[in-house]
């Protein structure tokens, strides 16, 4: 059971880290929550927004908080897996040559696959295992990547030309998928003052290490959630296979194992020592969003997928 005294520091520990993410990131408190709550549940997250909402820096700007090996895959249509895996190169050893093999950019804590959804279905399927196994492998060799790891990618629903939409089977394995909005007046204002003048680049501070985290990634599992909260949840899952009017398919349950543990983290990142209801009614959008699929009818009344996500709360 998760003592309060530790639950304590540990809420102090996550306002720490969003303070500092607030030296470089303006706004965006829901989003970066939501990417924190997908590390804590040793999951990966999806990133969706319009061009210039600073996705890769928040990112960026994360693994330096949490003082992880960060790398950044760059998608285009032209990538290779071996890009982004690695591959053997022949080097000279005492007057022999032998094969060895170079480790690609999937060799860090987070991996961000930056506009993921450039690259070719080939491409993409080469990060599903990392992603899954949270390993990799070449040829017959099977290497361990080192943990924690996380794959954050992102994609901008505009641009269609030149994409490769994610299928759903691989949509599936990010855990949530994450909708950065526009900033408001005030801090669109706060955006343009902080970047046009001559400030220097703001010294971060490493809040979390890669042990603490590791030892909060299995705190997280040991949140309590009541049964009838938990039975919620399922039937909020189940119940996207059951309204065929507005969804013609419904979410698997990796949805209902997701939706529970992302409750579970955010109740940790809150400082509560249990999972409430509006954990799971929070969770719900970025848990479901990907994995559904809208009916003509729901279409038709021009609803989107958060649109649904609503009805079935309701």
């Amino acid at each position: 059971m998760v003592k309060i005294k530790s639950l304590e520091n540990i809420k102090k520990s996550f306002d720490y880290v969003f303070q500092e993410m607030g030296k470089v990131i303006v706004g965006q408190d829901e989003a970066l929550k939501q990417i924190v709550t997908a590390i804590l549940a040793d999951s990966n997250a999806l990133l969706e927004s319009n061009p210039g909402l600073g996705k890769p820096l928040s990112i960026k700007t994360l693994a330096a908080i949490l003082d992880l090996k960060f790398s950044r895959i760059q998608n285009t249509p032209d990538l290779m897996p071996s890009d982004i895996i690695g591959t053997y190169v022949i080097e000279e050893s005492g007057g022999k040559k032998v094969f060895k093999f170079q480790k690609g950019p999937v060799f860090a804590n987070i991996v961000l696959a930056d506009e993921i959804n450039r690259a070719t279905p080939k491409t993409q399927s080469a990060l599903l295992e990392a992603m899954q196994e949270k390993q990799v492998t070449v040829g017959n060799l099977t290497f361990e990547l080192d943990r924690p790891f996380f794959v954050l990618a992102t994609q901008n629903p505009i641009e269609q030309e030149g994409t490769y939409p994610l299928p759903e089977a691989q949509s599936d394995r990010f855990l949530l998928k994450i909708k950065l909005d526009y900033p408001s007046f005030d801090e669109e204002m706060e955006i343009v003052n902080r970047y046009t003048t001559l400030a220097k680049d703001q010294e971060l501070k490493a809040i979390i290490s890669k042990n603490s985290l590791l030892n909060l990634q299995s705190l997280t599992r040991q949140v309590p959630i009541a049964n009838d909260l938990k039975e919620y949840a399922v039937k909020l899952v189940t119940s996207t296979r059951n309204k065929k009017d507005l969804i013609a398919y419904g979410a698997s349950p990796r949805a209902s194992i997701g939706l529970i543990l992302a409750a579970k983290a955010r109740a940790l990142i809150e400082g509560r020592k249990y999972v409430s209801k509006s954990d799971i009614e929070k969770m719900a959008y970025p848990i479901l969003r990907h994995r559904i699929i809208l009916s003509f009818e729901a279409e038709r009344k021009n609803m989107d997928e958060d649109d649904v996500i609503k009805e079935l709360i309701k």
